[in-house]
């Protein structure tokens, strides 16, 4: 929304301030009259004839804002910062001018309160021509900095009061109120009050925003309350006038009043509940505010023996207070004309919290312990101390809430709430995004807290325009700008303690995942170039990565380079894969002699009779696995499986060595012995202890005989090769799918 009237430049503030007679705190009168007068006689010329960006006259709206602080019970020092809160945009350097003039506390107070609106009026500028995904994103924002400002709740106030009169102006004027102002109010501004227990302004807040966004619905519930008017006022007063007699007749001292009706409250009531007008038990209702509380439960108890109570409809709000603090007793009881009558009891002081909230028990530094009358200065003091704690428990409470993270806000979570607001802090990004971090969280936690890799480069930082060390702790409301370096990463210094570079947990773990990561990339580049320079020695560049580690009992080429590279495994057994020695006729194989006749069981070579035959024991073949043979020099014909890798890289070499072979038939007989096959089986299983146990029952239970075992286990992984002896293939599948059976196993497979 732009501004109807730009504010006046520097030059022309620098000339308003020549003019204006800045006052001299130190020769100021405390008197609070004085403080209100000086405060707005300083503020009048820079405030003339202005407009802010809403379209208000800005010493009218000063003057409505800081009335409605009167109103709530504010101190007359912070209703006269309203004045100096809009009079800092005619001044060319505010902060000196206004500590100068009405104190330090005074000037802080005025730089916190224009930061956040500074800050709101970029973020609604940002989102201005948005929808209404972006209206919600901006209305998030304002909770979020409203929060992020709440340490000091003074602040926190003027935004309420400020709010408020806006929206009276624009229904004074009859001018539009805009969608999103009327929206953000019902949603943040309005329960905001009522986290501070401001009955008074909540209320206002919700009927003026109601009024505005759904005007039909509010000139209809308007009319229904109009409607019978005199009728039920007179019902009221007459109500009123009986329980002002009856207890009086009871001896207790009481001020019985009408309660006001809210709109907006009537309209949820009625929507919520499907009620209709009449319906609505509330409309018509008592207030009585007695001087202690045992005189309010024996008023309630006068109210009830008079008139017939609800069933139901008895709240005690004293004995059970609402999360904000609210106290009082509600009961709703059936009057002489035969209609609902709702009647509040409550202390004065109950009262006085319950209209005002915060600002009835909130007394600011000029205040001190004389703000409680008749109680000594240490316990005034504690006082200030736990409403100080209830109010920020509030809105954390809200926090929570609006973020549906399920956790209740009741007394249950009063301590959770409470340790949160200790440990916590809200920054601004330079486009004022809210940004939540630890108290104590440095320049590289916010870093962090945006995305990782902005953390990584961060190599400086500005907060609030100038520039801070990296360890510096950032406090709430700052705005943080990170100056990050195209590549690289974090320092090691970021890890000690001492150096204060990092508070979070999480932050300093991100950086320690990070130096991990490049240890292993320096690991896994030493086991690639000792595997590569292997393979280069043995003239097998062209192997394939994945078939050799898969062939060695390893997931991937990286699995295997990273146990390479730490030392825990050979490079022996890497060559030993990669030449495996050719069987011995009496070690390893199983030697056969066959005549073309093909009579009994073993290998036939096709066209040759009487040809020794063994079974190499690379890949270990078994009926019915195609296979090849080998000729070799002096040892007869090695057969392997077609697909083996070894005998694939001998033919390619020697063609001619390649002679046809095939399984020839059992021998006929009963008494025939069958022959035994070695195969290998590969298991992959998470390590534990027992596993080569439970792996061999299986084999027991299977009855497979096992003539060899090869283990090795890293990174919690385990690796298993079993040598076994069986028939043919067909009673592995078995096998393996009893071993996929046992506990921690990933995988079991022929090798």
């Amino acid at each position: 929304m732009k501004s109807r009237a730009e504010a006046p430049p520097v030059a022309q503030a620098a000339a308003i301030v020549q003019i204006v007679e800045v006052p001299d705190a130190s020769r100021s009168s405390d008197a609070p009259g004085d403080r209100l007068a000086r405060a707005r006689s300083f503020a009048e010329p820079l405030l003339a004839g202005r407009l802010l960006d809403t379209g208000e006259d800005a010493l009218a709206h000063a003057d409505g804002a800081a009335a409605i602080l009167a109103d709530i019970g504010a101190s007359p020092a912070l209703c006269a910062v309203t004045w100096l809160v809009y009079a800092g945009d005619g001044l060319s350097d505010p902060d000196s001018a206004l500590a100068k003039g009405f104190g330090e506390d005074a000037a802080q107070l005025v730089s916190l309160t224009r930061k956040l609106v500074q800050i709101q009026r970029a973020a609604r500028r940002g989102t201005a021509t948005g929808g209404a995904p972006d209206r919600r994103a901006q209305t998030e924002r304002v909770r979020k900095m409203l929060l992020a400002f709440s340490r000091d709740l003074r602040v926190v106030l003027l935004r309420l009061a400020s709010r408020l009169q806006t929206l009276r102006w624009h229904a004074a004027s009859r001018t539009p109120c805009p969608v999103d102002l009327a929206e953000e109010t019902l949603q943040v501004f309005a329960p905001l009050a009522n986290r501070l227990g401001i009955a008074q302004v909540k209320w206002e807040l919700e009927d003026l925003s109601f009024r505005f966004l759904k005007p039909d619905e509010y000139r209809h519930i308007a009319a229904l309350v109009d409607g019978n008017r005199a009728a039920r006022e007179a019902a009221v007063q007459a109500a009123r006038s009986e329980l002002s007699a009856l207890l009086a007749q009871a001896g207790l001292v009481a001020e019985v009043s009408g309660r006001p009706k809210h709109l907006y409250s009537i309209w949820k009531k009625m929507r919520g509940k499907g009620l209709s007008f009449e319906r609505v038990l509330d409309a018509r209702a008592l207030r009585v505010v007695l001087g202690s509380v045992a005189d309010c439960y024996a008023a309630l108890a006068r109210v009830h023996e008079h008139w017939s109570a609800v069933a139901g409809e008895f709240d005690d709000y004293i004995a059970r207070p609402k999360v904000n603090g609210y106290r009082s007793l509600h009961t709703v009881v059936v009057a002489d004309d035969g209609l609902p009558l709702e009647v509040q009891l409550r202390t004065h002081e109950m009262h006085q919290a319950a209209e005002h909230g915060v600002a009835a028990h909130w007394l600011y530094k000029e205040s001190g312990a004389r703000g409680y009358v008749g109680v000594s200065a240490p316990e005034a003091e504690q006082r200030l101390a736990e409403a100080r704690k209830a109010v920020l428990r509030e809105l954390l409470a809200w926090e929570r809430e609006t973020h549906g993270d399920g956790e209740p806000a009741g007394p249950a979570s009063s301590t959770p709430a409470l340790a949160a607001d200790d440990e916590r802090i809200y920054v601004f990004t330079p486009q004022a995004t809210i940004v939540e971090l630890g108290v104590g969280a440095t320049p590289v936690d916010f870093a962090y807290s945006l995305h990782t890799e902005l953390g990584h480069r961060c190599r400086g930082a500005r907060v609030d325009g100038a520039l801070v060390p990296l360890n510096t702790p950032l406090r709430s409301g700052q705005t943080v700008e990170i100056v990050s370096a195209k590549d690289g990463g974090p320092s090691l210094d970021w890890l000690n303690a001492e150096l204060g570079y990092l508070k979070s947990q999480r932050h300093r773990a991100k950086v320690r995942a990070w130096f991990n990561a490049q240890a292993q990339a320096q690991t896994m580049a030493r086991g690639r170039e000792g595997v590569e320079k292997l393979l280069q020695r043995e003239g097998r560049t062209a192997v394939n990565l994945a078939t050799m580690a898969e062939g060695l009992g390893f997931k991937s080429p990286e699995a295997l380079f990273e146990v390479v590279g730490k030392d825990e495994y050979s490079l022996r057994h890497i060559e030993q894969w990669l030449r495996p020695p050719e069987p011995e006729p009496d070690d390893d194989t199983v030697p056969l002699k066959r005549s073309r006749s093909a009579s009994g069981g073993g290998v036939l070579v096709v066209g040759i009779d009487s040809l020794m035959t063994t079974l190499a024991r690379c890949c270990r073949p078994a009926p019915p696995d195609a296979i090849a043979g080998y000729v070799t020099r002096g040892k007869g014909v090695a057969i392997h499986r077609q697909h083996c890798s070894n005998f694939r890289h001998m033919a390619s070499q020697q063609p001619d060595r390649v002679i046809a072979v095939a399984w020839g038939e059992p021998e006929p007989g009963p008494r025939a012995a069958a022959a035994l096959y070695a195969m290998d089986v590969t298991v992959e299983a998470s390590d534990r202890q027992g596993l080569l146990r439970d792996i061999s029952e299986v084999f027991t239970r299977e009855k497979v005989n096992v003539t060899g075992v090869n283990t090795q286990s890293a990174k919690g992984v385990a690796w298993m090769t079993f040598t076994v002896e069986l028939h043919d293939t067909a009673r592995l599948a078995g096998v393996l799918g009893a071993l996929a059976k046992v506990g921690g196993v990933r995988s079991a497979r022929r090798r």
